[in-house]
């Protein structure tokens, strides 16, 4: 685990994303804190891009419980099947959305712990609904923070509550309401699992990551070494004298 980063270099490293992206935004499509609420249940496990494709159609219809419990969960199912585990997704967000009609007169609570009751909600969920619909500074670590996290060093830890927790202590006010976002695109586009793009990020500089993936087309310094010294023997090596072949006797 790399060392963490100083509060002086906490405040660098988002300073860097403000300056590159002052208002990031949920890459998932929504028309209300409802449907954003569906939309992040669905997306577990799941891209973005697949989630929307699922649901463009399916909230042009249905944007409100009632609307979501007339439709049914074999009709959702359907709308949703090209989605990972849609037929468990389908089932809590029919009784998700049966509980905020009974308890909440149809409304999402604006509260952490009161959405976490929801059926098919976890902390994740919550803390993305509060940032996203309601303009709450909570950071929702996903596998991508997770990564981004630990690998940098801004908040390392062994459990995404523990990078939460971490990031909920070092990142300036200043940029809370947004550091969710800009470490889930960070991770999703530069930070990458299997090879990080370090030549295109604004803070490798500051990030703890080592060894950092090389330039397109240029060697790590290592094989670089290696192959001069290779060069150099090469160049004093004589040539190799041929034996003369065996005349015949």
């Amino acid at each position: 685990m790399p060392r963490r980063l100083s509060t002086k270099e906490v405040a660098e490293f988002f300073a860097r994303f403000a300056a590159q992206a002052p208002d990031p935004r949920s890459e998932l499509q929504y028309v209300n804190p409802y449907t954003l609420l569906v939309a992040v249940v669905l997306s577990a496990q799941a891209t973005d891009k697949g989630v929307n494709k699922a649901t463009a159609p399916l909230f042009a219809q249905v944007d409100t419980p009632e609307k979501m419990v007339a439709l049914g969960e074999e009709r959702l199912r359907d709308a949703i099947k090209t989605i990972g585990l849609f037929r468990t997704k389908a089932k809590n967000v029919i009784a998700l959305s049966k509980t905020l009609i009974e308890k909440y007169a149809g409304e999402v609570p604006r509260n952490r712990e009161l959405l976490e009751e929801l059926p098919g909600v976890g902390r994740k969920t919550a803390n993305v609904v509060m940032n996203v619909a309601f303009g709450e500074p909570t950071i929702a670590v996903d596998t991508h923070i997770f990564r981004v996290g630990n690998r940098t060093g801004v908040a390392p830890g062994k459990t995404p509550r523990e990078v939460e927790d971490r990031l909920e202590a070092v990142v300036p006010d200043t940029y809370k309401l947004h550091a969710h976002h800009w470490l889930i695109l960070h991770g999703r586009y530069i930070c990458v699992a299997r090879k990080p793009r370090c030549p295109d990020c604004v803070v490798a500089d500051l990030c703890k990551f080592t060894p950092k993936t090389e330039p397109a087309g240029q060697k790590p310094a290592i094989e670089k070494s290696l192959l001069k010294k290779a060069l150099k023997a090469s160049a004093r090596k004589p040539p190799r004298r041929r034996r003369p072949a065996r005349q015949g006797s």
